[in-house]
């Protein structure tokens, strides 16, 4: 038992940080020894199984990240972008490996992440699930075989609760599309039109973001020519695919090299 990875989950409170916890104390592939909350919740100190309304696990919740992170080899984060990043400098100095699932990370967000990496092994992924990233390659593949007279649109639907947009597996997809189509993704990107907004230009991939009720996760890239469509389609019913995937990357991760990988290096994709 002592010889498997210690693994910290972030945010264990909320609806994800929940599901992370369950499944990595499940597993028996690796130990939980601590759940983060955030400075001063209710759970602080309390065993994390009880907390969640169920039998005591004999691990407890902290608003330490510090401390827990000294006990752990792997760090899973889907939390948000400004508590990811300290978390980054943190797992660094740790040398813990750091899974990252946070998604709405700005440029300045992913700089520092970089620097991190310089130090310990991060893994980083707007979606965890195999199913998504083998998505993700067929959708670069599509996109490298049909030319700009195919119109691209990345359609996405999450839950209510969810606040960012496009999500961060539908940037994923318009990302893979330019590269497959070899054009600049920050230049080919359109979303949010609104009003008068003109025809569509050649080339662009459009995103659209649907939010409503518990939507765990869809993923739609529609390829339209004149008198055809073709569509790829990924849909989740589970948020437990993205928990066990996060699993599957921190154990991966282990004695791996200081760096940033994702979930192909990680499924060998």
């Amino acid at each position: 038992m002592s010889e498997m990875p210690g693994l910290v989950v972030t945010g264990v409170s909320g609806r994800m940080g929940r599901m992370l916890a369950q499944v990595v104390q499940d597993s028996g592939k690796a130990r939980l020894v601590a759940g983060l909350v955030r400075e001063g919740h209710d759970w602080v100190g309390r065993d994390l199984g009880e907390a969640m309304g169920g039998p005591a696990w004999g691990v407890k919740a902290t608003d330490d990240p510090v401390e827990a992170f000294a006990r752990a080899q792997g760090v899973l984060d889907f939390t948000r972008p400004a508590a990811t990043v300290d978390y980054a400098g943190l797992a660094a100095q740790a040398r813990a490996v750091h899974v990252i699932g946070t998604t709405g990370l700005e440029p300045a967000d992913l700089e520092k992440i970089a620097a991190a990496a310089r130090h310990a092994v991060v893994v980083r992924a707007g979606n965890m699930s195999l199913g998504v990233n083998l998505l993700v390659k067929m959708v670069e593949k599509v996109a490298a075989a049909l030319d700009e007279d195919w119109d691209i649109e990345v359609i996405e639907a999450h839950h209510r609760m969810k606040v960012d947009a496009p999500s961060g597996t539908a940037l994923m997809l318009g990302a893979a599309a330019a590269k497959g189509r070899g054009v600049d993704f920050e230049t080919a990107k359109v979303s949010g039109r609104d009003g008068i907004t003109g025809a569509r230009d050649r080339g662009t991939i459009g995103f659209s973001a649907i939010r409503g009720g518990d939507i765990v996760g869809e993923h739609d890239v529609l390829f339209a020519g004149a008198g055809e469509r073709v569509v790829l389609r990924h849909v989740a019913t589970d948020r437990a695919i993205f928990a066990r995937g996060a699993l599957r990357a921190a154990l991966w991760g282990q004695g791996k090299k200081p760096g940033q990988y994702d979930m192909m290096d990680v499924l060998g994709l």
